[in-house]
């Protein structure tokens, strides 16, 4: 059987059920503390949607550079999981401290009414935990994205559609270091730093029928080098259906860190045939398309474009 073939016949992780105009939304800090005011900003923005939106207990706290204890952050996660009335979790931000929770969450009431799970950078722990159980997640920007960003950016419409039941159908330009390639695969991935730091744990990415994703923030070319070598050394590269490499930004060298990684990915991947997409729009950047972690997908690196739909 053809590799195409096998993977038109995967199977997405669980959906949990989309919104309806009126649905609620609880949104948690499980990381770094955040700002109030950008708190408050995109709970207006997600209400001029149609839903209502509630802050979890310790939503704007602090303890060091933690939104809280970890136990009330704990606390607060475990209750959003658990109350059958909220239908999307939506965490605020990421920085660090996500990890501290997986091991510690009960899903016994979660899948009796599940719900998505919306985040992206260090929230990438969380969504490893989450498909982990069988269920599909939303890799998707957050709280200050929702704050400060126009009303019809892209990323927010796509968020607001997907959370509607709308499954997107993206195209980016093609780039010139790209791998021509047509293959369906269950889209899986995140932050390059944390996937790598879940590697040899019951969280680490389940490579076989893959369309991997990755982006990152702040890491020096070395480091990133470091990262794929654990993903080789692992054996994820070698299972691989696809790769999107999303964005690299880095505030001391700009444009020039992404050209520098990606030429050195591009050297890296010369044994692997899949397909391979550059400079896709996900990642810390002012384009952060939010995809289905756990869904279905179809990519298509052409010569003169790059397509990645929605299956399931």
């Amino acid at each position: 059987m053809s590799l195409y073939v096998k993977m038109f016949y995967m199977e997405s992780l669980l959906y949990p059920p989309f919104l309806n105009p009126g649905d609620r939304v609880i949104m948690v800090s499980p990381s770094s503390r955040i700002e109030k005011k950008l708190i408050d900003k995109a709970k207006e923005r997600m209400e001029s949607w149609g839903l209502k939106v509630t802050l979890s207990k310790h939503v704007d706290s602090s303890f060091n550079h933690y939104a809280g204890t970890e136990e009330d952050r704990k606390r607060d996660f475990q209750e959003a999981m658990d109350n059958k009335k909220y239908k999307a979790i939506l965490c605020t931000r990421g920085g660090y401290g996500a990890i501290h929770l997986i091991d510690q969450l009960d899903f016994t009431e979660f899948k009796k009414h599940p719900k998505w799970l919306i985040g992206y950078s260090d929230i990438t722990a969380l969504h490893a935990c989450f498909n982990k159980e069988g269920y599909a997640t939303l890799h998707s920007p957050m709280a200050k994205h929702l704050a400060m960003a126009p009303q019809k950016e892209f990323s927010l419409l796509y968020l607001k559609g997907i959370l509607q039941g709308k499954l997107p159908n993206y195209s980016c330009c093609a780039h010139s270091l790209n791998r021509l390639g047509k293959v369906k695969g269950i889209l899986r991935g995140g932050n390059l730093s944390v996937l790598g730091a879940l590697q040899g744990t019951p969280y680490a990415i389940t490579a076989q029928e893959t369309i991997l994703f990755v982006e990152d923030v702040g890491e020096h070319l070395h480091s990133i080098e470091r990262l794929f070598y654990n993903l080789k050394y692992s054996g994820v590269l070698d299972q691989l259906a696809g790769l999107i490499i999303g964005q690299f930004s880095s505030e001391s060298e700009s444009g020039l860190l992404e050209k520098r990684v990606y030429q050195m990915l591009s050297n890296f991947l010369t044994p692997y045939s899949f397909p391979v997409c550059y400079s896709f729009p996900i990642g810390h950047t002012e384009l952060n398309y939010p995809v289905i972690c756990g869904s279905k997908v179809e990519l298509n690196v052409e010569k003169e474009r790059v397509t990645l739909s929605f299956l399931s």
